[in-house]
């Protein structure tokens, strides 16, 4: 296939660093992905145990003796580190969890915790210890908050300035600003808000099938509003592609409601006909029931998702009314070791791009990162 000439090209704008970015030819890329990140949702759902792993009792006691151990000290649940929760025997595991995550499927949900019984500030510092095991927590806001409170805090979700997360509204598939995005259940809905995880390159993969011409417009720089959480000098919105093709591995970055409102910006790139017909296709592709894999947190479980190879979105929930039974997740942005590298342009949302230590919202040096036990 003839497309369009491939190299190297520049967007820049002010306030924000310099987006070196790619142009691609097709026939300079794989005619299909392989490998286990490239999976289909009708197969996956039916190998369960490739993704589920039930935690046996000795496990549930280690982790819970590391809580308790480190909880005793009274140091801060943001400054768990992985020396300071010691699992001696279940470590074996999360090293294969981030061997799964980085090169396999992408996908761990751990489930059997009972966090019914477990105060608040056990099942966080359960949670960002196992995160410490994986990876380095990174900052979720401009406040430096690196645990995060996933609830419906009456937010309206059409206002621009929204994170949808912080909504009862339906979500759309979407990537998150970090390597790996974790989730503790605590508190489930009444009704609805399941979680849906899909494979990018299984969306790549269709679309070069059936539409490579649309598929090429998704290695354009398009704008990605930053709804509010914009760093000191900088524009309020991002320059990075869908679609990056870097290092020989496809990464995706998307959110199709950020990307819509960053058209009220008139300095961001102006989306064509071609574009629309792209992101509606890759949409489309997201929501195929065929093609995505749909799953319904418990209280207890931790889902762990590897961000740059698949989008996750949730489903509109309803409520319990009474307060304390309301849904209720805890959420982990972590920056992996040995993980992939990432093009340039990803430097306007993690301000480094180094393995290892990149990801979350840009903070003034000033900012400390502390982990809140109340949502804000």
């Amino acid at each position: 296939m003839n497309s369009r000439i491939g190299g190297p090209a520049v967007v820049t704008h002010v306030g924000a660093p310099l987006c070196r970015y790619f142009s691609v030819r097709l026939d300079q890329l794989p005619e299909r992905l392989t490998g286990p990140a490239a999976w289909v949702g009708k197969e996956l759902k039916e190998r369960q145990s490739d993704w589920m792993t039930h935690l046996l009792d000795h496990q549930i006691q280690e982790i819970e003796a590391a809580a308790d151990s480190y909880l005793s000290l009274g140091r801060d649940i943001g400054s768990i580190r992985k020396e300071d929760f010691p699992l001696p025997s279940f470590s074996k595991h999360l090293s294969r969890l981030s061997e799964k995550l980085l090169r396999g499927i992408g996908v761990e949900v751990l489930r059997g915790l009972p966090t019914a019984s477990y105060s608040l500030e056990k099942s966080a510092a359960i949670f960002c210890g196992i995160g410490a095991h994986l990876g380095s927590a990174r900052s979720q806001n401009a406040s430096g908050h690196i645990l995060g409170h996933v609830r419906d805090m009456g937010a309206d979700p059409n206002d621009t300035n929204t994170r949808i997360y912080q909504t009862n509204a339906p979500q759309t598939f979407h990537t998150d600003s970090a390597d790996v995005v974790g989730l503790m259940c605590l508190r489930e809905a009444k009704e609805g808000g399941d979680s849906l995880l899909v494979s990018a390159a299984t969306i790549y993969n269709e679309m070069r099938r059936r539409r490579p011409d649309l598929l090429e417009k998704l290695f354009d720089p398009i704008a990605t509003d930053r709804r509010g959480e914009v760093p000191q000098g900088m524009q309020p919105f991002l320059t990075i592609p869908p679609f990056c093709w870097h290092g020989g591995k496809l990464t995706v970055f998307y959110q199709r409601q950020y990307i819509d409102s960053a058209q009220r910006f008139p300095e961001a790139m102006r989306l064509t006909d071609a574009h629309v017909k792209a992101l509606d296709m890759f949409d489309s592709l997201a929501n195929d029931p065929d093609l995505h894999i749909r799953m319904r947190l418990r209280p207890g479980d931790m889902q762990f998702v590897y961000n740059h190879a698949q989008l996750h979105d949730r489903t509109g929930f309803v409520d319990w009314p009474e307060r304390e039974r309301r849904r209720h997740l805890l959420r982990l942005w972590l920056a992996m070791p040995d993980d992939r590298e990432l093009p340039e342009c990803f430097k306007q949302r993690y301000g480094s791009i180094k393995i290892g230590n990149r990801g979350g919202i840009v903070i003034a040096q000033t900012t400390r990162l502390h982990a809140p036990l109340l949502a804000h």
